[in-house]
This record gives structure tokens, C-alpha cells and sequence, in this order.
């Protein structure tokens, strides 16, 4: 089976190569996002291997079968990108990577809050320059600090075990409680409960329709002022530009971002050599108590070698009949 990954780095050629590759599956690697404009490269491949930002939309689906796409396979756990309902009614078969490696994402949240916190990112530029002093730097301790873990499933229940392990206090949001949270000593709120008692939220949902803007201007007002939030899930649960307001007025005290709502175009890419086009992300890097990482949270050994090993299990499951981590439309 020809296999073609679109948006493939080096790291993602290195851990495709390293696992087992399953009998009569062909792999082709491609740097380009998967859109309109590139589709036509996936011709003559049975399966089609995606990443999180490419094109899976209703026009890029139809070329994809036209071309003889039987299989979508998703390199993520996330799917919010495809069009379901389009893919069922050509017949593409749509699997994905459930879990590779709750810790890589969890355990980047907590280096944001580290970093946010103790102002790491000002520190290490400062001594570049040969400036040593300290103002400005003040952090807190973690200990004893409430902790608001929205989503509750593989990686959010890690991170709130990272962050009991610190002596934090222990808020979750989401619908289905987690008995390995509640363990841990968490009290299930209401969203508004947990943003109103919490000095640090992360978010570890899925982005679907009831969860998009889930923090947007009312919500952050319902933040204790000086709050710090840190998103390692999705773009889209956040409405990016009440956040700048709520970082201008002092609200949002610290914010951390692995992802970004606009990231599609932006994210992947070398494009110091550019001018940013995109002024709202632009205005979020102006503020001195903002990190953004360009989605990276998933980038650990451990974690891409997951993801490539059960991807390619995946596609010789579903070539043998016996189709796995499929997802329903």
C-alpha cells in the first residue's frame, strides 16, 4: 500500500523509518501541508497519513477518493480537522493515534508554568547580555497553589499527578470524572467554579463545538485577577483576542500557549526571515508574561516513536480487515 505522509519533518522520517514497518505498506514522505493546492500529490496512494494543521476539509477529501485514497490516517488524537460526515459518504476510512505519550504534552504544560512562573524566558536572555540583576523576576511556590485542570482524560489526569506531586490543591472540569483524579484529592467544579477559585488553569480538552472559545471574555472575567493559563490542547479553545485584553487590563496575570487558533499557516516553518503576518499573534508576543511555543508538546523520543508505530499498525489493521482506533463519523 503506497502510503503518503503529508507535513512530514525530519523527526517524523526518523521515526517512521525506526519502527516496524508492516508487510507490503510503501511509505512516501512529503514536507507541504495537505490542501487544495497540494492534494493532487497524494494521487495513486492508498493511504494518506495527516497531521494535525493539514486540509481535511470537504473539497480536499473528494480529490483525495478521486485519486484513489481509500484510508486517512491521523499522525494525532485530535480529528476536529476532518470532515466527517463528507469522509463517510466517500467511503475513506478515518483512523487515529488515541494516546502515544501522555507525559510529553503534560510535561511541557508544567515546563510553561515553570518558566512563566520564575521568568525564565527574561532570565536567560538577560545574562546573554551580561545583565545580572534580579528585578522583575519574582515567582512564587507551587506549593499550596490551586490548580484547575480542564479535560480530565490520559493527559490531564498525568498533569494533575505532576502537579499533586508539587503540593498544589486540585480543581477539574469535565464531564465524565476521572477516578484517577479524583484520587488524587481533585474536586469536580462547574467551569465557572474552577476559573473562579484556581490561580493556574490548563486546558486538556478536545476541541469540538462545544468546547470552541471555551475561554473567551466572559469566561476570563471569571478568573481570579493576576490568574495564569496555559493551553497545550487546542488553538481553538481559547478566543485569542480577549486574551490580549485580558493581559492589557491584568486579568490574565501569565500565559503560556503551545497552540494557536491561526497556526496552520505559521507553525512547522522557518519563517524567521519573514515579516509576521498575523498581528494578533504578533501582539501576544509583546507581552513580557507570555511564552509561545509553536506545538511542541508532543515532541519527545518516546512520543514520536508511538505515534509512528501505531499509526503503522493502524494501517496494516485496517488493510487485513480488522480496522482499529477508527473514528466514527
Amino acid at each position: 500500500m503506497r502510503t503518503l505522509l503529508f507535513s512530514s519533518q525530519t523527526y517524523d522520517r526518523d521515526s517512521f523509518l525506526a519502527a516496524a514497518l508492516p508487510p507490503g505498506v510503501e511509505l512516501h514522505f512529503q514536507s507541504a501541508r495537505l490542501s487544495l493546492d497540494t492534494v493532487a500529490l497524494a494521487a495513486h496512494h492508498e493511504v494518506v497519513c495527516a497531521f494535525i494543521n493539514d486540509d481535511l476539509s470537504a473539497p480536499v477529501l473528494e480529490h483525495l477518493a478521486a485519486g484513489g485514497t481509500r484510508l486517512i490516517a491521523l499522525r494525532s488524537a485530535g480529528y476536529n480537522h476532518v470532515d466527517l460526515a463528507v469522509a463517510k459518504r466517500l467511503g475513506l476510512g478515518i483512523v487515529r493515534v488515541p494516546a502515544y505519550s501522555p507525559h510529553a504534552v503534560a510535561e511541557h504544560a508544567v515546563a510553561l508554568i515553570l518558566a512563566l512562573n520564575r521568568r525564565l524566558h527574561r532570565a536567560y536572555n538577560r545574562t546573554r547580555e551580561g545583565d545580572f540583576s534580579l528585578h522583575g523576576l519574582t515567582g512564587f511556590d507551587l506549593v499550596g497553589k490551586t490548580v484547575g485542570v480542564v479535560g480530565t482524560g490520559q493527559i490531564g489526569a498525568t498533569f494533575a499527578k505532576i502537579m499533586a506531586g508539587f503540593g498544589c490543591q486540585l480543581l477539574a472540569y469535565d464531564p465524565f470524572p476521572n477516578p484517577q483524579v479524583l484520587a488524587l484529592g481533585a474536586r469536580y467544579l462547574s467551569l465557572p467554579e474552577l476559573l473562579a477559585q484556581a490561580q493556574i488553569i490548563s486546558l486538556h480538552c478536545p476541541l469540538t463545538a462545544q468546547s470552541k472559545h471555551l475561554i473567551n471574555r466572559d469566561s476570563l472575567a471569571h478568573m481570579q485577577p493576576g490568574a495564569m493559563l496555559i493551553n497545550t490542547g487546542r488553538g481553538g479553545l481559547v478566543d485569542t483576542p480577549a486574551l490580549i485584553d485580558a493581559l492589557k487590563d491584568g486579568q490574565l496575570g501569565y500565559l503560556g500557549l503551545d497552540v494557536y487558533e491561526e497556526e496552520a499557516q505559521l507553525f512547522f516553518e522557518d519563517r524567521s526571515d519573514l515579516p509576521l503576518q498575523d498581528d494578533v499573534l504578533a501582539r501576544l508576543l509583546t507581552f513580557p508574561n507570555v511564552i509561545v511555543t509553536a506545538h511542541q508538546a508532543f515532541l519527545t523520543r518516546e512520543a514520536l516513536a508511538a505515534i509512528a508505530q501505531t499509526t503503522l499498525d493502524n494501517i496494516a489493521a485496517w488493510a487485513g480487515g480488522t480496522p482499529q482506533n477508527l473514528v466514527e463519523g
